[in-house]
C-alpha cells in the first residue's frame, strides 16, 4: 500500500496548499510546505495542516499524477524514526481490546465443540443458569454465557453439561496423503486459492534433453499464528445499531461479516480498531466480533469476549499445510533446462521459480483441507521457497557444485543476484565449518516486490540430534527504504518467527481434536533459540518501495535445512525439520 498512501498524502498536501493560497489571496507557487504546515515566506504567516483541514473531511479523488517527492529530495523518509508510542508499548501503558471498558460492561464466553463440525446432541444448562448474575444465550448450536466478570463466566461455562455428536475425525498421520489424494474442484474454496498454472516451453522436451534429472517431494505442516494477544472484541448495541471494538487486520471485512450475520445495512455497523497485538495474517476474520455482538444483543448490555489461549489454538485458522512435488532437469554445463512444480493445498504465492529455466511448469492444486486454514505471514511463499531452495541445493550436490555458484549460474535477475552475493560476502560463504557438527546453508528468493537471501550456520549434536542455529546473515532489498530501523526490525522479527516454523512448530491433531492447544504443547521460538542475526539492507532509491513485513520470512527454513545437510549429510524435506531433534533414520523419503 505504500505507493497508494504516498499518492494520497501528496494529493492531500496539495489540497491544503490550495486552501492556504485561497485564504491568503496569494499564488500557491509562493508558498512552502515544511514541518506539517504551509508557510508564506513573504509575510511569515503559517498554518498547520490541522488548522487548514478545519476538522472536516478532505474529499478529493487522487490520481497517478500526484506530485510524489523523489528519494533524492527526501528529508524525513529514508531516515530511521522511532515508534511514536514506543515507550507506552514497552511499559505496558498501551491499551488493547482486552483492556477496554464500557459503561455496564459484562463478560462473555462461548461453549466450544470438541471437534469441527460436531453438533449438540444434549445440553443441560440448569446448574449454570442458577449461578448469580449469569445469563445463558443459545442460538441453535451456539451457546454462550454472560456474567459480571471473567471468573464468573468461566464458572458458568464449566457448569454446562453438553453432549456432542458427529464432527470431522481427521488425523495428522494421514495429512499429506489426504491433501494429494483428492484435489478440490476447480474454482472452489477460495482459500488458500483457486487452481493456478504457469507454463513456458515444454517440460517434456527439457527433461528429455537433460543430462541429469531429479524428482523430490517436500511437505509443510500446519502451523498456528500464536499471537500474544488472542482474538477479542467488545460489542455494544444502541437503537438497533452495532458498534464493535476489535483488533483486526480487515475492519471493513469484519463490518461486512457483522452486517451479514445480523441482517443489518453496513451503515448501521461500526468497527473500531484499537491497538492490535501481533496477528501475522491471523486476524482477518470476525469470529470474536460476531460472538460478542450476539451475546450483547441477547442481554441488552455491552459485552467483552476474549478468547482463551486454548480457543486461540483450536478455533482459529492455521497456515495451510502442503505437499509440493518438484521435478527438474539440468544440462551437462550445470544449466537448468526443465522445472516442474506442483503444490497441493498450501497456496500459489511464490510458486514460480525466479531462476532462468527455458522449460517450466508450475501448478497449484487446492485440496479439501482437514483443518481450518487461512492467511499467514508471506502466505504460501514460505512453503514454496522451502521446496525450491532445498531442491536447488540437492541439484547442486548431485552436480558437485557449490550451492551459491549453482544459483548464480542459473540466475538472470540482478536483484536476486545482488542479495545472494551480499549475504554470502557478509557471512563468509565458502569457509570451512567452524567446528565438527557445524554446517552452513544458503537460500534466496523474491515475493511481493522484495528480494531476500539468507545464510545460516547450524550446530547439530550428533549424540542427541538437537539442532541449534548458530548465526544468521540475511540480505534484504525492498526498493527505496523509508525507515531503515523499521525495516531492520521487520526483517529480524521475520527470521525469529521463521525459525519456529523451520525447526519445531507444527499443529498436531488426532481423531479431529487439536492436541497442540496451549504453549506448553506448541513450541514457539524462545530467547535461547535466537542466534546472532546480522542484517544487510540494500537500499534502492531508484525503485518504488515495497513491503518489508512478509518476504523476509521465506529464506530461513530452506537455509537451515541446507545447513543441516551440510553438517550431517542428511537431507530433510519436511517442515518442521527437527521438532524433537533430528528424526531417526536417513534422508526423508525421496519420492522419486
Amino acid at each position: 500500500m505504500a505507493a497508494h498512501l504516498r499518492k494520497v498524502a501528496a494529493a492531500a498536501r496539495e489540497l491544503l496548499v490550495d486552501r492556504a493560497a485561497a485564504g491568503w489571496g496569494v499564488e500557491r507557487g509562493a508558498l512552502r510546505v515544511d514541518g506539517g504546515a504551509v508557510a508564506d515566506p513573504a509575510t511569515g504567516r503559517a498554518l498547520g495542516f490541522g488548522a487548514l483541514a478545519g476538522g472536516g473531511a478532505l474529499e478529493e479523488e487522487y490520481g497517478d499524477d500526484a506530485p510524489i517527492t523523489p528519494p533524492a529530495r527526501w528529508t524525513v523518509a529514508g531516515r530511521s524514526a522511532p515508534a511514536v508510542d514506543g515507550r507506552a508499548i514497552v511499559t505496558g501503558r498501551r491499551r488493547y481490546t482486552p483492556d477496554l471498558a464500557r459503561p455496564g460492561l459484562l463478560v462473555g464466553m462461548v461453549l466450544r465443540a470438541p471437534r469441527s463440525g460436531a453438533r449438540l446432541a444434549a445440553l443441560d444448562m440448569a446448574a449454570a443458569a442458577a449461578l448469580p448474575g449469569v445469563a445463558i444465550v443459545r442460538v441453535d448450536d451456539f451457546v454462550g454465557v454472560v456474567a459480571p466478570d471473567r471468573q464468573a463466566a468461566g464458572a458458568a461455562l464449566g457448569a454446562i453439561r453438553a453432549e456432542w455428536a458427529g464432527g470431522e475425525r481427521h488425523d495428522a498421520r494421514d495429512l499429506f496423503a489426504s491433501l494429494r489424494a483428492q484435489p478440490a474442484p476447480a474454482g472452489g474454496g477460495g482459500r488458500p486459492g483457486r487452481p493456478q498454472r504457469h507454463e513456458v516451453g515444454s517440460v517434456e522436451e527439457g527433461r528429455a534433453a537433460a543430462a541429469r534429472t531429479l524428482a523430490r517431494t517436500y511437505n509443510v505442516a500446519y502451523i498456528a499464528h500464536a499471537p500474544l494477544e488472542p482474538r477479542a472484541a467488545v460489542a455494544e448495541w444502541h437503537d438497533g445499531r452495532l458498534t464493535v471494538w476489535t483488533g483486526t487486520q480487515r475492519p471493513f471485512g469484519v463490518r461486512d461479516e457483522l452486517a451479514r450475520a445480523f441482517g443489518l445495512p453496513e451503515a448501521d455497523v461500526r468497527v473500531v480498531v484499537p491497538e492490535t497485538g501481533g496477528a501475522y495474517g491471523g486476524k482477518h476474520t470476525g469470529e470474536a466480533a460476531i460472538e460478542a455482538a450476539r451475546l450483547a444483543r441477547a442481554v441488552g448490555r455491552p459485552v467483552k469476549l476474549v478468547w482463551t489461549r486454548e480457543e486461540e489454538f483450536t478455533q482459529a485458522y492455521f497456515r495451510p499445510a502442503g505437499s509440493i512435488d518438484i521435478a527438474s532437469g539440468v544440462g551437462a554445463d550445470g544449466g537448468l533446462v526443465a522445472w516442474e512444480c506442483h503444490n497441493y493445498n498450501s497456496g500459489a504465492s511464490g510458486l514460480r521459480t525466479p531462476y532462468d529455466v527455458p522449460h517450466q511448469r508450475s501448478e497449484f492444486h487446492p485440496a479439501p483441507a482437514p483443518l481450518r486454514q487461512g492467511s499467514y505471514r508471506a502466505l504460501a511463499a514460505t512453503a514454496n521457497h522451502f521446496a525450491r531452495e532445498v531442491h536447488m541445493d540437492e541439484l547442486a550436490g548431485a552436480l558437485g557444485l557449490d550451492p551459491l555458484a549453482f544459483r548464480l549460474r542459473n540466475l538472470q535477475d540482478d536483484r536476486l543476484r545482488a542479495v545472494l552475493e551480499a549475504a554470502a560476502a557478509r557471512f563468509g560463504w565458502g569457509r570451512a565449518p567452524a567446528a565438527p557438527g557445524h554446517g552452513s546453508g544458503i537460500a534466496g528468493g523474491t515475493e511481493k516486490g522484495s528480494y531476500v537471501a539468507t545464510c545460516a550456520e547450524v550446530a547439530v549434536d550428533r549424540a542427541g540430534g538437537q539442532v541449534r542455529v548458530v548465526r544468521v546473515v540475511q540480505a534484504f532489498e525492498c526498493g527505496a527504504i523509508v525507515n531503515p530501523d523499521g525495516v531492520r526490525n521487520q526483517v529480524v522479527g521475520a527470521i525469529i518467527q521463521g525459525i519456529g516454523g523451520a525447526l519445531f512448530e507444527a499443529v498436531d491433531f488426532a481423531d479431529g481434536i487439536i492436541l497442540t492447544d496451549r504453549f506448553s504443547r506448541y513450541r514457539v521460538p524462545r530467547f535461547a533459540d535466537v542466534p546472532p542475526i546480522d542484517i544487510v539492507l540494500l537500499d534502492r532509491p531508484d525503485l518504488p518501495s515495497a513491503g518489508a513485513g512478509e518476504t523476509p520470512i521465506v529464506g530461513i527454513a530452506p537455509a537451515i535445512g541446507n545447513a543441516i545437510h551440510a553438517a550431517t549429510g542428511r537431507r530433510l524435506r519436511s517442515l518442521p525439520l527437527a521438532p524433537h531433534g533430528l528424526p531417526p533414520g536417513g534422508d526423508d523419503a525421496p519420492a522419486e
